[in-house]
């Protein structure tokens, strides 16, 4: 490896960054082909998203089927790399479909912006002063985005919070169908002269906070009892009293569940690291524990409800400029900020059903193994059919190993 000292990267074109990394890394020629290839359609593209561009890295883009929302079919496409989560938002969502599916609700999308102030000598006084100047504050805010003041959106409402001798000013700001970032950020940077005028104080951060919890989401179905088996149903209630004891479980509970809301998250251009340390926050207050809540009904079925942050756009950022994006929330059908959310939460609670089934029942490696046994075989080299034959024999020895993989295609290529 050579230097990583590379002056004037950024200012080269995408080719001569390759072409500079290659050399420093020892690339090969095939290796450096591979990447201007894989980056040709859309490189242009991925120069404006992100910086010091080489390529692009693909993550395949699958489709969950029976998911009803709300009463409508949908299809929902969902990026990611990981083996059986989108088989398992299929299943899950068959399982309870006779059962009207799934039905949701969502607060309006309002984001908090926090603006920090330090050097007070009365913390709680400079709290009061600001809860005095909510009109102006308010006014300014507004002034910042008129178009989305238009559009319906803007000032809703303050907070102010004393943390260790600081005062927290928290703006909430209904940002429709945007995830809101920008918008809000830019709204706490526009106070921050006055609210230094006001208090007396300075002022710190003037940043939006990813515990979006003024913008929950809930999804709630049930799963029959005669469909799924009463056995399964306490199995699975056991395990969700295990999350609910547990962090350590909860943790791995909460996982799952992102793996669904983040797969739609990516393939819809949503900012996925925000969503996963929303949730992740949002499941620590009070406590760290499962963001899904399971019981049994009076008719002995299942019946599952999920509540989550999900600050989520269909405007804005990459939603807007990749083409992907758009053609992934016109296959869902999303033509607001709210149906994508609520649809969102209603695929995170199906994966979850699934995988606690899964876990309850056989444990999660069997329904698991054949698809992994297939990305091993690739990985190893087999092609076309040599791929499921290599994933059949390893499923039949109950051994999923780059090793024995490496062994069967050898065998059968002879």
């Amino acid at each position: 490896m050579g230097s990583s000292r590379l002056p004037g990267f950024h200012n080269l074109d995408r080719l001569a960054r390759l072409r500079t990394v290659a050399e420093a890394a020892n690339l090969s020629p095939d290796d450096v082909a591979r990447f201007a290839h894989a980056s040709a359609p859309e490189g242009s593209l991925a120069d404006h998203l992100s910086e010091n561009v080489i390529g692009i890295m693909s993550v395949p883009l699958g489709v969950a089927t029976n998911l009803v929302v709300d009463g409508q079919d949908v299809l929902v496409p969902m990026a990611t790399e990981e083996s059986s989560v989108i088989a398992a938002v299929c299943n899950g969502a068959k399982a309870c479909r006779d059962a009207g599916g799934i039905v949701t609700s969502a607060d309006d999308p309002r984001m908090i912006a926090q603006v920090q102030v330090v050097g007070l000598s009365d913390p709680q006084g400079a709290r009061a002063v600001l809860f005095a100047h909510k009109a102006e504050i308010s006014a300014i805010c507004d002034g910042c985005d008129p178009v989305l003041v238009r559009l319906g959106g803007g000032f809703r409402d303050i907070d102010v919070r004393v943390v260790s001798g600081m005062a927290i000013l928290h703006l909430i700001i209904d940002v429709r169908d945007a995830m809101g970032a920008n918008t809000v950020n830019t709204m706490a940077e526009a106070l921050a002269p006055k609210v230094e005028h006001w208090t007396g104080g300075k002022v710190g951060l003037r940043i939006l906070s990813n515990l979006a919890d003024r913008r929950l989401v809930r999804a709630r179905a049930v799963w029959p009892a005669a469909v799924i088996g009463a056995d399964v149903v306490d199995g699975m209630l056991s395990a969700y009293a295990f999350a609910a004891a547990d962090p350590y479980r909860a943790a791995t509970h909460n996982k799952g569940i992102m793996n669904g809301i983040s797969a739609v998250g990516l393939a819809t251009g949503n900012d996925t690291r925000a969503l996963e340390a929303g949730a992740h926050a949002f499941a620590a207050v009070g406590g760290y524990g499962p963001l899904t809540k399971w019981g049994k009904t009076a008719e002995g079925d299942l019946s599952g409800v999920i509540e989550l942050p999900m600050p989520v756009g269909i405007v804005g950022g990459a939603t807007r400029a990749h083409p992907t994006a758009q053609m992934c929330l016109k296959i869902m059908g999303a033509t607001t900020a709210d149906r994508l959310a609520r649809v969102m939460a209603a695929v995170g609670l199906v994966q979850n059903f699934s995988a606690m089934r899964a876990l309850a029942t056989e444990g999660i490696q069997r329904g698991h193994m054949g698809l992994h046994a297939r990305n091993v075989a690739v990985s190893v080299g087999a092609v076309g059919d040599e791929v499921d034959a290599v994933a059949s024999v390893m499923v039949g020895q109950k051994t999923v190993r780059e090793d024995i993989a490496r062994e069967i295609l050898a065998e059968i290529r002879g």
